[in-house]
């Protein structure tokens, strides 16, 4: 199976398929140490969290940028070569410090994940949402939404469109063909992800650290690294194919940039 993160717990329950878990980021050793954190989608949670909204539509058009090829880059020389129709204002390059003002849950399976409609997704194609700016933001929120989506069915054409290629995309995608989709239908669950810390961020790769909320005001940690390729950010998984690094319990927020409004 897929190693989700490159240091495991001592629970021999690590051996059982992550993606049939509540969710994808902390499999069942890991979940043991941090009481049943969220993984991939989010943990269950009877409250939906401050600052929900309507999903964006999959029209929705992004803030104009510098250019006629999908918006400058970050330091307002050159440009980008985006996908047709992706246009992005990139010129904050800075370390976000906290989240967009327009940011809001969107649900994704059974799970929230956070969007906005100026840092992206900016188009929503079936299970591939994509077009983030090419900014440290934007590459929170690309690390947020691709992996939450490699759970559900359409995973593969995530993997083809939003994973870099090479021997960690061959990696995951042959531990995650032996593995079931997490089902689709259900209430959507809210909670799960509870801020986050951009560790390293240049524009062509950044680190993205998730902070994850379960009961009992338990957190943990997972990083994810994304690289820019092909005018848009995509997962970089490990030549092994693991996705998350870091993962560790953390005694709260504090060191974080925060979804609570």
């Amino acid at each position: 199976m897929l190693n989700s993160g490159r240091s495991r717990g001592g629970s021999g329950e690590w051996e059982q398929p992550f993606w049939q878990q509540r969710g994808w980021i902390l499999s069942a050793g890991f979940v043991l140490v941090l009481l049943v954190l969220a993984v991939f989608t989010l943990l269950t949670h009877d409250d939906k969290p401050a600052g929900a909204a309507a999903d964006p539509t999959p029209t929705a058009t992004a803030t104009t940028g510098g250019n006629d090829n999908g918006g400058s880059n970050g330091s307002g020389g050159g440009s980008d070569t985006r996908p047709a129709g992706c246009r992005t204002d990139d010129k904050d390059q800075a370390k976000p410090a906290k989240v967009p003002s327009d940011f809001h849950w969107k649900a994704d399976g059974t799970g929230l994940v956070p969007v906005s409609k100026t840092i992206g997704p900016l188009k929503y194609d079936g299970p591939v949402w994509s077009c983030f700016a090419h900014t440290p933001m934007g590459a929170v929120l690309a690390a947020h939404s691709i992996t939450d989506h490699l759970s559900y069915p359409g995973w593969r054409t995530v993997v083809d469109h939003q994973v870099v290629p090479g021997a960690g995309r061959d990696a995951l995608i042959a531990s995650r063909s032996q593995e079931d989709d997490k089902p689709t239908s259900g209430k959507a669950d809210a909670g799960g992800y509870a801020g986050f810390s951009v560790l390293a961020y240049n524009k062509e790769e950044a680190t993205v650290m998730l902070l994850l909320r379960g009961p009992n005001a338990a957190y943990g940690t997972a990083s994810v690294s994304v690289r820019w390729q092909d005018g848009d950010w995509k997962l970089a998984p490990d030549t092994d194919g693991t996705v998350y690094a870091g993962m560790a319990q953390v005694s709260g927020t504090k060191g974080f940039v925060t979804w609570e409004a």
